[in-house]
Formats: structure tokens, C-alpha cells, sequence
């Protein structure tokens, strides 16, 4: 979502780096680039003016233009404002208080509340602890039925609340069910409007006072922008809020709303929702977003993907068949699931560093489909195929093509890149490394 204004502060850099040496001048007509990128992302004009005055203090000090490298300096400077501009480190879900606790979801109607709080509830039980689930909006049609079909697709328990039930009776009841089932974090799925009114925020004040909820999270849709803004400070003014979950950070809204929210409200983005699948949320990190809207990539969060998808076990299994030439089909299939399980991989080839500044890194068509077909080419073959692949002659590809839906050209393909990566990792395990590219399918 932050692509044009990362865009615009790379071409603003790039001059920068060009200058023998800074002066006030140059400075300044960079921060008027840095100013207008920012403003065209939807950033509040206030944060801009502040956090370009911010930039322009540390510049031009003596450290910075006397610096052999004056532009990194400034690239330095920029990436620590942002940082700060979004809270420096991340801000914890706030867990603390007598069993079971509450953390209340509130919001606008259509900001994504249901589908965030079976997100969270994936979340925290990945973290060890026992979500339940509460639908309290009683006047959404199917509200309930929604998040109780979330709950069962996550296998996560749920109260069972009716549209004809008050709201906080509803959170009374389901608190001491949860107590009972052994449950320990309540989340509640409250009501919205398409507009902040007093009778909502007359219930959500409510729930609050029976609950004594340990937090309570905003969600705000940030393709609003300024509104979403605008909305978590009027929620914050009555209830008070502990944080903000921003959703549909994977469209295309400009990024006004993560870079402001935090100086407006002076409360934090705590998690961000990056699509529909339950396990496309994350925690906030600013530091990491600051790195990725310089395009200097976010290793870590790459590698917190891939650690939360990787069996230790099954790692160890695939490493000893690798030493003994055991990698069959079957385990050449399994990555290439684990891969898609990661999310998308043009979004996770822009957390490398330096991709998102390479033109033709940035604009690879990574076809997420390739990765549908290399699945169903395997699964139409038999197991004496996908374990002795060299028996596979054409008439045996004809047939595979066709139970596949797919061309005999891309059961080719699929067999070239599998021997060509069992022969890369053979090197490998003599010693030499090889460059994995066009090793994959895609």
C-alpha cells in the first residue's frame, strides 16, 4: 500500500545521494519532496509539517553535513522519524487481569470486526492461550451467524447468542461459559453503525463497565485514510482505547492512516489485517513498516513467516533425505504448499532489501497460479511416480497432463526444475552453493 510514496522518497534519495555534499539548500528542496509525498499520501498536514521540521533539525547538524556520506545520513534520519512517527516499538495486546480476560473489538460497520476477531483468535491460540469467541452485534443481519461460522471453520469455541438478547447480557453469559470451558481471553465481536452515534457508543460503554475489559482494539478500514483517523480519535475520546487493528493494509490505500494514527490519537497500531485468509494478521511493527516504505526490505518479518510454517521435525526428515537422495515428488509438492501458506510472494520478495528499489526485481509477474498446477501435476501421479520420477516417459506424461488440466510443456517444466533443484542440493551437500534462481516454479 505504500508503494507510490515509497517510490517517490527513493527518487528523493537518489538526488540526495548524488550531492558532494549537503547544504541547507539541497536539504530543503528535498523536504519539500519529502512534503509533498506525504501529503499526497493522505498523511495528516499537521504529522507532515511536524515530522518534515523533525527531519529538517537533524539535518542539517554538523554531524550529518560534515558526514562522508551525507545522503545515507539523511536516509538514516528519515527512516527514525518514521519510526517514531508510528510508535518506535511494537505495542503489546494487553492480557493482564483475572481470568478469563476481556479484549473488546469496536468499530464501524464494515471495517472488518468479524473477520479480525477470528484472525485474533488464531493469533492467540498459535500463542498458547484459549480464545473464546462472543457475537455481540445483535442488529447486523447474520453478524452471528458469521462469526460463529468462523469459529467453527478455526475450531474455535464460541457463545451462542440470539439476535433477540441484549448486547451486555450477552458478554455476562459468555464470560462465565468461557470460565467454565476453561477459556481464558474473551473477544468480542460488538456492534458498528455506518456512523459514530450516541446510542452506540452508549452500549459500547456499557459492555466496557460490566467487562472491565483488560483492552480494546479499534478496527479501522485504512483504505478510509484521514477517516480512519478521524474515527479512532472520536472512539478513543469515549471509550478509551488500548489500540488499533488496521485492516486491508494489502490494498491500495495510500498509508496516511498507519503514518498518522499514532501522533493524532497517541495511541498505537497494535496488529494490522493483510486479506481474508485467518492467518493473513500480524503484529505492528514500526520500525519494520519504516524499512519497508524506504524499500530497504523487512528481513525479520520474512523470517518469522517462514519460521511459523516450518515443522522443526518435518525440516530435519527433509534434510536427511537430501544427504541420502531421497527427495521424492511428494516432498517437492509439500514446499511448494508451505510456500503458498507463507502468503504471496510478490509481498514477500518486497521484504528483501534492495527489491523494492530494483525495477526488475519490483515488477517480476510472479504467478501465484504456477504453484496451483506444479500441485495438481503431482497429485495426478501415481505414488511409484512421484517416487522414481525417471519412469516417466511420454505416454505417462500425456496421461498426467490430462488428469491435471494442464500441457504436456508444463509437466516438463515441472520434472526439469524438480532434478535441477535435487542436483542443486546435492552440490550443496559437497560443499558448493549454487544460485536457486530458476530453480522454483515461478
Amino acid at each position: 500500500m505504500f508503494e507510490n510514496l515509497s517510490d517517490k522518497l527513493a527518487s528523493v534519495f537518489k538526488n540526495l545521494k548524488g550531492h558532494g555534499k549537503l547544504t541547507e539548500n539541497n536539504i530543503e528542496e528535498a523536504l519539500k519532496e519529502v512534503r509533498m509525498a506525504l501529503l499526497e499520501a493522505d498523511v495528516h498536514y499537521k504529522v507532515t509539517k511536524n515530522f518534515v521540521a523533525g527531519i529538517k533539525e537533524r539535518a542539517i547538524g554538523h554531524e550529518v553535513m560534515q558526514s562522508l556520506t551525507p545522503g545515507q545520513q539523511v536516509v538514516k534520519i528519515v527512516n527514525d522519524c518514521l519510526t517514531e512517527l508510528m510508535g518506535e516499538s511494537h505495542a503489546d495486546l494487553d492480557l493482564g487481569g483475572e481470568k478469563p480476560v476481556s479484549v473488546m473489538l469496536v468499530g464501524l460497520q464494515g471495517s472488518g470486526k468479524t473477520t479480525t476477531a477470528g484472525k485474533l483468535a488464531l493469533f492467540l491460540r498459535k500463542k498458547g492461550k484459549t480464545p473464546y469467541l462472543v457475537p455481540a452485534d445483535v442488529y447486523r443481519p447474520a453478524a452471528i451467524l458469521q462469526l460463529m461460522k468462523v469459529a467453527g471453520q478455526l475450531d474455535v469455541p464460541v457463545f451462542e447468542s440470539t439476535p433477540d438478547m441484549d448486547p451486555v447480557e450477552i458478554c455476562k453469559k459468555a464470560r462465565i461459559s468461557a470460565q467454565q470451558q476453561g477459556c481464558d481471553v474473551l473477544i468480542i465481536d460488538t456492534a458498528g453503525r455506518l456512523h459514530i452515534d450516541e446510542e452506540l457508543m452508549g452500549e459500547l460503554g456499557r459492555i466496557k463497565e460490566a467487562l472491565n475489559p483488560s483492552d480494546i482494539l479499534l478496527v479501522a478500514d485504512a483504505m478510509t485514510g484521514q477517516d480512519a483517523v478521524n474515527i479512532a480519535g472520536t472512539f478513543n475520546e469515549a471509550l478509551d482505547i488500548g489500540g488499533v487493528v488496521l485492516t486491508k493494509m494489502d490494498g491500495d490505500a495510500r498509508g496516511g492512516a498507519a503514518l498518522s494514527i499514532k501522533a493524532v490519537t497517541g495511541k498505537p497500531i497494535k496488529f494490522i489485517g493483510l486479506g481474508e485468509k485467518s492467518s493473513a494478521f500480524e503484529v505492528f511493527h514500526p520500525d519494520r513498516m519504516a524499512s519497508r516504505i524506504l524499500g530497504m526490505g523487512d528481513v525479520l518479518s520474512l523470517v518469522e513467516k517462514a519460521t511459523e510454517m516450518v515443522d522443526a521435525k518435518k525440516a530435519a526428515e527433509l534434510e536427511k533425505k537430501f544427504r541420502k537422495n531421497q527427495f521424492s515428488l511428494d516432498d517437492f509438492k509439500d514446499q511448494m504448499i508451505s510456500i503458498r501458506k507463507m502468503g504471496s510472494i510478490g509481498d514477500m520478495l518486497k521484504m528483501i532489501p534492495g527489491v523494492s528499489n530494483n525495477k526488475q526485481l519490483k515488477n517480476i509477474d510472479v504467478d501465484e497460479k504456477e504453484l496451483v498446477r506444479v500441485e495438481a501435476i503431482i497429485n495426478s501421479m501415481t505414488p511409484e511416480e512421484r517416487r522414481k520420477h525417471q519412469i516417466i516417459n511420454g505416454s505417462r506424461r500425456k496421461r498426467i497432463a490430462m488428469g491435471s488440466g494442464t500441457k504436456v510443456q508444463d509437466v516438463n517444466k515441472l520434472l526439469k526444475n524438480y532434478t535441477q533443484v535435487t542436483k542443486m542440493m546435492k552440490k550443496f551437500n559437497k560443499g558448493g552453493i549454487r544460485s536457486l534462481r530458476g530453480m522454483l516454479p515461478f
